[in-house]
C-alpha cells in the first residue's frame, strides 16, 4: 500500500477500477485546514488525465506493471501480431492499442510491451529508429542551409518533415518521442 503522502512521478497505483500512474504532483499546505495532495494522474490503459486532490492518509494498493520485450511480426487487417522473444508466443493486439508505436515499427523490430495482471495494455517503439524514405519531392543540390522543409512518407506510412535535400531510398534516423527527423543515415 502507498499513502497519497508518499506520492512520486511515475509511480503506478490502483484506484477507482483502474491503474493510474503519478504524473505530478504537490504537496499543499494551506494556513487554515488539513494538508492535501495535488496530483495529476494518468491511466495507463486508456491515456485518460485527471487532476485530483487527496488526504495525505489516502491509501492505494501499488500497481505492479510487467515490461517485456517483444518483436513485431505482421499485422493482419486490425491486428497487430507481436511475438515474445523469449517463449516465442505470440500475442495479437487491436489498431487501437498500438496505433501510436506501430506508425515507427515495421517488420522484426523489437518493441516494448507493458502488462498488467497479465494483459498487455501498451505497445512503446524504441527511442530512434531508422526508416527508409519511399515518398518526397525531389531536392534542390546546394539548398542545405535554408532551413526549409519538405514532407517525406517512410516505409511505415508516417509522413514527417524533413531537409530538403533528403530523397527516395535515403535512410533517415527519426526519433519516436517527439515524431522528427533526426539524420540522414
Amino acid at each position: 500500500m502507498v499513502t497519497a503522502g508518499d506520492f512520486k512521478k511515475g509511480l503506478t497505483v490502483e484506484m477507482d477500477n483502474g491503474v493510474w500512474t503519478i504524473v505530478d504532483f504537490q504537496h499543499v499546505k494551506p494556513g487554515k485546514g488539513a494538508a492535501f495532495v495535488r496530483t495529476k494522474i494518468k491511466n495507463v490503459v486508456t491515456g485518460a488525465v485527471l487532476e485530483r486532490t487527496f488526504n495525505p492518509t489516502d491509501k492505494f494498493p501499488k500497481a505492479i506493471i510487467e515490461t517485456k520485450e517483444m518483436q513485431y511480426v505482421y499485422n493482419d487487417g486490425d491486428l497487430y501480431y507481436f511475438m515474445d522473444v523469449e517463449s516465442y508466443e505470440q500475442i495479437p493486439l487491436p489498431k487501437e492499442q498500438v496505433e501510436d508505436a506501430i506508425r515507427y515499427v515495421k517488420d522484426g523490430t523489437n518493441v516494448t510491451m507493458r502488462f498488467f495482471n497479465g494483459a498487455p495494455f501498451s505497445v512503446e517503439a524504441p527511442n530512434f529508429v531508422e526508416l527508409e524514405v519511399t515518398a518526397t519531392e525531389p531536392g534542390f543540390k546546394g539548398d542545405t542551409t535554408s532551413g526549409t522543409t519538405k514532407p517525406a512518407t517512410v516505409e511505415t506510412g508516417l509522413t514527417l518533415q524533413v531537409p530538403l535535400f533528403v530523397e527516395i531510398g535515403d535512410v533517415l534516423q527519426i526519433d519516436t518521442r517527439t515524431g522528427e527527423y533526426l539524420k540522414r543515415m
